[in-house]
């Protein structure tokens, strides 16, 4: 479906594209609004560091729980309503400039949230994101009508209603911030359901898969960007190369295997409804909050080889190790276990998630025994895809074997 240029007509009715369009992949207009992310994802992942470096793992995962649910769910507010709605006018591309806007608050106030719990700045890009938001469901109401005016008018309302909710993350008292978050998460996830009980929005399975690829690069994007400034801070300050060698090497083969992984299967082939879309779309807060925490447990294990981290051994490997688990059953559960064929097939990834935890024993060496797991479980389903294609064409040469 081809749009009439913005120069054309500025401003053009809020009307869904085809959900069967053609060639639709990610606009730049979205690719810049992810990269405003990149800087709330830092926040985040250094915000963790810094709790799990000084002993208080509990306190601090609870808190980058939190603060990674308030960045995503942004994320998320505009790409599910971008792959139905967006048609690029000029009226569409300043209110997403707006969004970006209250995304750069919100990215500035990430780091208050976590190290004094303070959420001000935090609510206020919300405020402004949301603005926007409700502002675009309104264009969509107006042009509508039936089911999908009804839909639209709902988004719109709930978003609403659950802004004035988070109002009680700021003023409320301190300690009921994480059970404020529980009652105001749940009620965010419940909007869309809600909103599309009777009509669905017409997003676009393979434009939504794009678009959550992207910003898994941009988590082991920042995965890679932490493991390298904490190695060069590490060898720069301590001359501790042989130290972290190891770790860098082991770091490096997880991040590629995480890559590797998630990409090998095509996620857009199961997305034909809301309930795959919700169940895949919101299990993928646990995918990218893991993917930014094997970053956050790699600066651990740096900071730990060169004794500015108070941990133990087994701490700070498991700081690696358990998210890199995690990730590895969460990408199986989602998605890949649906494109793996026999029984060997679907055990690769959680034998590997089984192995990365059993490297948390290893002391030293643990990151780098991690790495060669997730590398041995890439190897693995290289050769049995490689195998299964043989096998199905029957010529002796195999089909997709990069799979």
């Amino acid at each position: 479906m081809t749009h009439p240029s913005v120069s054309a007509r500025p401003v053009r009715p809020l009307v869904s594209r085809d959900r069967d369009e053609e060639h639709r992949s990610a606009t730049p207009l979205e690719l810049f609004f992810d990269l405003c992310f990149v800087v709330a994802v830092a926040q985040a992942v250094a915000g963790l560091v810094h709790a799990v470096a000084e002993g208080h793992t509990g306190e601090g995962l609870v808190e980058y729980l939190m603060v990674f649910f308030a960045v995503w769910w942004a994320w998320m507010n505009f790409t599910w309503f971008a792959s139905a709605y967006d048609n690029d006018d000029a009226l569409y591309r300043l209110v997403t400039l707006v969004q970006i806007a209250g995304v750069l608050v919100l990215a500035a106030g990430v780091s208050r949230a976590f190290d004094e719990g303070d959420w001000l700045l935090v609510y206020l890009g919300y405020v402004v994101m949301r603005l926007g938001l409700v502002f675009q469901w309104l264009r969509v109401a107006r042009n509508a009508s039936g089911a999908e005016r009804t839909m639209a008018l709902r988004y719109a309302g709930g978003v609403m209603a659950c802004q004035v909710g988070w109002s009680a993350l700021v003023l409320g008292p301190e300690g009921a911030a994480p059970w404020v978050f529980l009652v105001m998460a749940a009620a965010e996830l419940a909007v869309p359901p809600f909103a599309e009980r009777r009509f669905g929005s017409g997003w676009h399975a393979h434009h939504i898969a794009e678009r959550y690829g992207l910003f898994t690069i941009i988590v082991l994007g920042e995965t890679i960007a932490a493991a390298t400034v904490a190695v060069q801070s590490g060898v720069a300050e301590n001359d501790a190369l042989d130290d972290l060698a190891p770790i860098a090497a082991g770091g490096l083969l997880l991040v590629f295997s995480a890559w590797w992984i998630y990409f090998v299967v095509p996620a857009h082939a199961r997305l034909r409804s809301n309930r795959e879309g919700f169940l895949w779309g919101y299990g993928h807060y646990l995918i990218f909050a893991s993917a930014a925490a094997v970053g956050a447990g790699l600066e651990v294990s740096v900071e730990h080889a060169v004794g500015a981290a108070h941990l133990s051994d087994l701490a700070a490997a498991a700081a690696v190790t358990l998210p890199s688990a995690l990730y590895l059953l969460l990408v199986w559960l989602l998605h890949a276990r649906y494109f793996k064929v026999g029984l060997a097939q679907q055990l690769v990834l959680p034998c590997a998630a089984l192995g990365v935890l059993l490297c948390t024993f290893a002391g030293h060496w643990a990151v780098l025994a991690a790495g060669l797991v997730t590398a041995a479980a890439v190897a693995a389903g290289v050769v049995l895809t490689a195998r299964q294609a043989d096998r199905r064409d029957g010529t002796g040469v195999p089909e997709g074997a990069a799979a």
